[in-house]
């Protein structure tokens, strides 16, 4: 593993690593961790995450990872639902989270260990414990009983339960869902797949990820961890998510995986750039997209492979501008690149295939240790999230469209809610997954949306407005997008600009803004994003398209309960925060 400290990037040896493991397993035990205790994180990602993650399992305990973000309440609640008995939390402020809550609400709660010691050592609480302090504890413990833990991971059994990944909460209060050894191990080997992850070979130690999503998400963990453990790469953890663009340019990875939210800032950031240079910079960059374009279109079109007309097209580009446009972006050695979670706007695929970056899409969830879809080299399909991993049950339910699986990857069912386990499966014991899909070719798959997402217009008329708000967010303008309509006689949106780019486009026109809101209420940006919303009912039908919109007056936030932890919109909460937005384009 590699981090950086004081501007330096700092290296951790598997032998030290291992040793670490080591430590914090002999550490839990000397403060009586037990078989399926729960031990929660919540902290960036570091060093510290993956070592108490490996050092948990290792003793038969339950890793429960919280997101960094998630505000007092959402604490209080995740503690008192999986009961923790030890807590790593990274800093003063998300110490002060916990002992914000009163000790009886979480009894189990017995140490809350603490990684940055600055503002915390003269807290008078005695649950709490400096890393450094868990670590010595674990290796007297060790020294007393060298055989502790390799006789508790002796004992591990497949059906152990792992690990705790709490849902994002769009529909209510998260549920945490267990997932085993055996689902993890299903997950690691379905998803390398038997020649790798594009066919060609699997990641060994030469291989260097950049680690920065969130650890407690179930793909960060499958990317990272998992990885790290099953095939030997390196983790470089980034500084923070506002220094990715940096930090990847400086580790240069070999395997990058990104929500689409990422890729649309990379290819946001080529086009700012470029716009800031001198005018025939500016035109060169013009000419470059367009041959990036030509040459991602024609890979797309062949499966993701060259053909004739986009390998000539690349002997021009790449020694001229797309080996040094993958070098700026940090991707010039990067052999796959994956990205979830969301669709991925079409350009923006095109865009990175044609600079020489193949991303391929893929589809999964929690529940199912992520094993559902995948593009892969040769049979890549654009607008699709490939085709089903082999040898796994995969069907469409044949009402509703609904996405359904059934392998050893399943999950575990949730955390004390055997109700809702049980209206997770159909009555032949399939997974729900509560996406509906569509066949495209007869073999790969497209989501359409979310069935509880769906919208019924007043006519009766089914839209998706998952199509229409990704339509609206491939614009470097648009940040946030929320299609209404349901039993309404039209379809409307609320809009959220994309800060930075807006207020460049802005400044280079001479508009003057002091806030958010005042920049997104400005005449000319209400037309700018007019336009967008014009180019984005061109692609639809009439009955799909967007008669009127508002701006959201300020950036969403999760702890104002507008979006969840993995920044999805929480629909309900959008609704009842901006009413009278809403109310006012029925009027």
């Amino acid at each position: 593993m590699r981090e950086k400290d004081f501007g330096i990037w700092q290296e951790y040896s598997w032998a030290r690593t291992w040793d670490l493991v080591m430590d914090a397993a002999h550490g839990l035990l000397a403060l009586g961790i037990g078989v399926g205790d729960r031990v929660s994180i919540q902290a960036e990602d570091r060093p510290e995450w993956v070592i108490l993650d490996l050092a948990t399992v290792a003793v038969r305990g339950i890793t429960v990872g919280f997101y960094p973000t998630n505000p007092a309440a959402e604490v209080k609640y995740l503690l008192t639902d999986c009961g923790s008995t030890i807590h790593l939390a990274e800093d003063q402020e998300q110490v002060d989270r916990v002992l914000e809550i009163d000790p009886a609400a979480v009894p189990n709660l017995s140490r809350v260990i603490y990684c940055e010691p600055r503002g915390v050592h003269s807290y008078p609480d005695d649950r709490l414990m400096d890393w450094e302090d868990f670590l010595a504890g674990g290796r007297q413990h060790r020294a007393e009983n060298p055989d502790a833990v390799v006789g508790r991971m002796a004992e591990a059994r497949p059906d152990d339960v792992m690990t705790l990944v709490y849902t994002s909460g769009t529909t209510g209060p998260p549920k945490g869902a267990m997932l085993t050894n055996a689902n993890t191990e299903f997950s690691i080997t379905r998803i390398m797949g038997e020649n790798g992850l594009r066919g060609k070979r699997v990641p060994t130690a030469d291989d260097l990820v950049v680690t920065y999503l969130p650890l407690c998400h179930v793909a960060e963990r499958i990317f990272s961890t998992w990885h790290m453990v099953s095939c030997g790469l390196s983790l470089n953890f980034a500084e923070s998510i506002e220094t990715v663009t940096v930090n990847l340019r400086e580790v240069q990875p070999t395997l990058f995986f990104a929500v689409p939210r990422i890729w649309e800032k990379l290819h946001a950031t080529v086009l700012i750039k470029g716009s800031d240079s001198s005018p025939f910079k500016r035109l060169w960059l013009r000419f470059s997209l367009y041959l990036a374009t030509l040459i991602g279109r024609e890979k797309v079109a062949n499966g993701g492979f060259h053909t004739t007309k986009s390998r000539l097209l690349n002997l021009i580009g790449y020694p001229l501008v797309f080996r040094a446009l993958q070098e700026r972006l940090g991707l010039r050695r990067c052999w796959h690149a994956g990205s979830g979670a969301a669709p991925i706007a079409p350009e923006v695929l095109e865009f990175f295939t044609g600079i020489g970056v193949p991303v391929y899409e893929l589809y999964g969830m929690t529940e199912n240790s992520a094993v559902a879809t995948g593009n892969f080299p040769g049979r890549m399909r654009s607008g699709t999230v490939g085709e089903p991993y082999p040898d796994i049950g995969f069907r469409l339910d044949d009402e509703t469209g609904e996405i359904q699986t059934k392998h050893p990857g399943v999950f575990a069912g949730y955390w004390n809610r055997p109700e809702q386990t049980a209206r997770t499966f159909t009555e032949d014991g399939w997974l729900m997954t509560g996406d509906v899909g569509e066949w495209v070719g007869g073999s790969h798959v497209r989501i359409i949306d979310r069935i509880k997402d769906i919208i019924i217009t007043a006519g009766g008329k089914n839209i998706s407005p998952s199509e229409i708000e990704n339509s609206l967010k491939t614009s470097l303008y648009v940040k946030e997008a929320m299609v209404i309509g349901d039993r309404r006689r039209f379809l409307s949106a609320l809009i959220g600009i994309e800060l930075d780019t807006v207020g460049d486009w802005a400044l280079r026109r001479n508009i003057p803004y002091t806030t958010y809101r005042d920049l997104a209420e400005k005449p000319e940006v209400l037309e700018l994003i007019q336009g967008v919303v014009n180019e984005t009912n061109e692609k639809f039908a009439r009955v799909e398209s967007i008669r009127g919109f508002r701006m959201i007056p300020k950036e969403l936030d999760h702890e104002d309960g507008e979006l969840t932890a993995t920044q999805k919109i929480k629909r309900s909460s959008m609704e009842e925060a901006f009413n009278e937005l809403i109310e006012e384009m029925y009027a």
